[in-house]
């Protein structure tokens, strides 16, 4: 049954995967014309009809796209228009950056805003669960890249204490980790503090208690496991936004990682290099949600049998 399971969950991706890479090639082809963007105005059009036809684009869209799928699986991603290199080492070089500053946005993520989701249900309708659900709101509701120029605002204009942009020293990160981590910690606090009152507003959490069940007990080995799946939802949905959440957060402070290098090549058509960012968030985000629906098979069986009990 979990073997049916999984391969049913591997080929969803997979056709997911097809999906996403399919429409935005067909989008990127039909925005413009990169040789307009990347040769100068001065080219002479013998010079923009050679670079057409060295990549292909004075062909019929439905044969570029055969052949792009055709090396993409070859493992050969294309070549950057502006750079003349390898478009995934180009990105690859750009991952460690990113993963820099994703990577302990998601730990604030964690290790915030579960135990404030946790303190908020357990201590419902007091001053602290106002207050932690006032932030959850705010942090939920405040756009990253507004967020983070107010942070620039006030902690690198007003203050001096922090720089405002750059990847020079780890100082530089302080500021969009920040903003990283308090959309996604405001975000999770908000569902697990939702999970947690479910759950603990069922009958087999008050018969434990009533039994005499230390509190702490009925919390971490009943509540908190029935409250996991929800919880596990989120956290794979952050795992798959590493590299696509930081995006707008890289642009704000001039963090020389992939979601700028995203944005450079949209800016200059440089279409090898916007599809393989595209294809590696893709392939991130749909193996992040494989693992979590796979992991939901392993924690509910109901799940893996379509909802029978």
């Amino acid at each position: 049954m979990m073997a049916w399971f999984a391969l049913a969950r591997f080929a969803r991706a997979v056709i997911t995967i097809l999906v996403v890479v399919g429409f935005a090639f067909i989008v990127l082809r039909l925005s413009g014309d990169p040789a307009l963007e990347i040769l100068s105005n001065d080219a002479p059009p013998e010079a923009r009809d050679a670079f057409r036809s060295a990549y292909g684009l004075d062909q019929p869209i439905w044969l570029q796209f055969f052949d792009y799928m055709t090396h993409v699986a070859a493992g050969n991603l294309g070549n950057s228009m502006r750079e003349g290199r390898d478009a995934l080492t180009v990105v690859i070089e750009r991952i460690p950056i990113t993963l820099a500053l994703s990577v302990p946005a998601f730990l604030i993520n964690v290790l915030i805003g579960i135990p404030a989701g946790i303190l908020a249900a357990l201590h419902r309708n007091s001053l602290l669960d106002r207050g932690v659900m006032f932030g959850a709101v705010a942090g939920f509701t405040i756009p990253s890249f507004v967020l983070g120029l107010l942070l620039v605002l006030v902690f690198s204009v007003q203050l001096g204490w922090l720089p405002s942009g750059g990847a020079r020293s780890w100082h530089h990160a302080i500021l969009p980790v920040l903003t990283l981590g308090a959309g996604g910690a405001a975000v999770l606090a908000r569902y697990t503090r939702s999970a947690m009152l479910e759950v603990l507003g069922q009958p087999y959490i008050r018969t434990a208690h009533v039994k005499g069940v230390p509190w702490r007990l009925v919390v971490y080995r009943h509540a908190l496991p029935n409250a996991a799946i929800p919880m596990v939802t989120i956290i794979g949905f952050m795992v798959g936004q590493l590299i696509a959440g930081a995006v707008l957060v890289e642009s704000v402070f001039a963090w020389p990682g992939v979601g700028r290098l995203l944005v450079a090549s949209v800016v200059s058509r440089d279409l090898p290099v916007v599809q393989c960012v595209l294809f590696l968030i893709a392939v991130t985000m749909v193996t992040s949600n494989l693992l979590v629906d796979l992991l939901y098979g392993l924690l509910d069986p109901r799940i893996r049998r379509g909802g029978q009990a």
